[in-house]
């Protein structure tokens, strides 16, 4: 199945690098480029797209509120958002991923890991790349809004998850892939597998980046202060 790939980056330039890496690509295909977050809303739903490149600093409406659209209509609920960013270290890091983006990569990134992430996304997994580590996103979590960063409403939700679904929230929220769950908790992939697609939906989560916000605003996993 060919991915189809939205482009948005104001610079017509990087888009155009952007597209003859994934247009050369047998599984890929670019399926429209928009220079600013309205135009990127409207050709997510025009073109069928299944993962976007977003870039965060656009004119008019900007990345991140482009995201946010897209991962609040629900006709666009398959769509999968990648944040690309100059800046790794950056609060709007993680306030992509609050956003709705199922993962965010640096620009400066190397043409395979760009691939790899469109890949990722687009089987519905979550993608941070190596420079987001799990104390870098916890720090801004903590931070991101001037508070202890925890939505009491999301806490309340975590009743309803059974205690091996919490285990495996707490795992994900660390960054580990379904087989380093499985192996951590001794239970098979598949069954790692069911667990978080349980957990998604109890806590009304499109994908595994929206999980390990979560479990940091929920409280269930502490920022690291190291």
């Amino acid at each position: 199945m060919t991915i189809r790939v939205l482009l948005a980056d104001d610079q017509a330039l990087l888009r155009s690098a952007f597209r003859v890496l994934v247009d050369s690509e047998p599984d890929m295909e670019v399926v429209g480029e928009a220079s600013d977050g309205a135009e990127a809303v409207r050709l997510a739903k025009e073109s069928g797209a299944d993962v976007v490149l977003m870039d965060i600093r656009m004119p008019g409406t900007d990345g991140l509120a482009a995201t946010r659209l897209i991962s609040a209509d629900p006709s666009l609920a398959r769509v999968r958002v990648v944040i690309l960013t100059t800046f790794e270290v950056d609060d709007y890091v993680v306030r992509s991923l609050r956003a709705g983006a199922s993962g965010f990569l640096g620009k400066g990134s190397e043409p395979e890991e760009l691939l790899n992430a469109i890949r990722v996304a687009a089987g519905g997994e979550a993608l941070l790349s190596p420079a987001a580590t799990k104390g870098l996103i916890a720090r801004f979590l903590a931070q991101g809004d001037g508070d202890d960063g925890r939505d009491p409403a999301r806490s309340d939700r975590l009743g309803a998850l059974t205690g091996r679904e919490r285990e495996v929230l707490v795992q994900v929220a660390g960054g580990h892939s379904n087989d380093e769950i499985a192996e951590r908790l001794e239970v098979s992939p598949l069954t790692v597998k069911t667990h978080v697609n349980r957990a998604m939906a109890k806590l009304g989560a499109r994908d595994r980046a929206q999980l390990v916000v979560i479990a940091y605003e929920s409280g269930l996993v502490r920022p690291r202060t190291d």
